[in-house]
């Protein structure tokens, strides 16, 4: 079984979203999302609109994701790629060449993002009205 992870915070769930989650299980059999904690987005600086517990909840109902763990600090992808045995590491384009260092690990895949459409351009707009 071919195994990937991904990393994000996943807060107000867009058609972006659900095409990174898409493309990344198609390259395996077994996707496993790690979401950012409260706590890990106050250490960033980002403020979720939906808590942890509720993304959490949501991520685990969408057909391509079979496992969703919690991301509670940056250093901790070598130790949940080696602990979950994953094969390939996922993340946008905006992210190239950062998360290289896992290439002695796993394979490193930088996919597309979804052009127009973000968490941040959502809140922008919102505020806007």
């Amino acid at each position: 079984m071919k195994k990937i992870i991904t990393y994000g915070t996943f807060d107000l769930l867009h058609v972006g979203h659900i095409n990174i989650l898409r493309r990344a299980k198609e390259l395996g059999d077994y996707l496993i999302v790690a979401i950012s904690t409260d706590e890990f987005n106050d250490l960033k600086g980002k403020q979720a609109y939906y808590c942890y517990e509720d993304r959490k909840v949501i991520l685990e109902a969408i057909e391509y994701v079979d496992e969703v763990i919690p991301e509670n600090q940056w250093e901790q992808k070598i130790d949940d790629v080696v602990t979950h045995n994953v094969d390939t590491f996922v993340m946008g384009h905006d992210w190239e060449g950062e998360f290289d260092f896992l290439k002695d690990h796993c394979e490193v895949v930088y996919l597309p993002r979804t052009e127009g459409i973000s968490t941040t351009k959502i809140k922008e707009d919102l505020n806007q009205i």
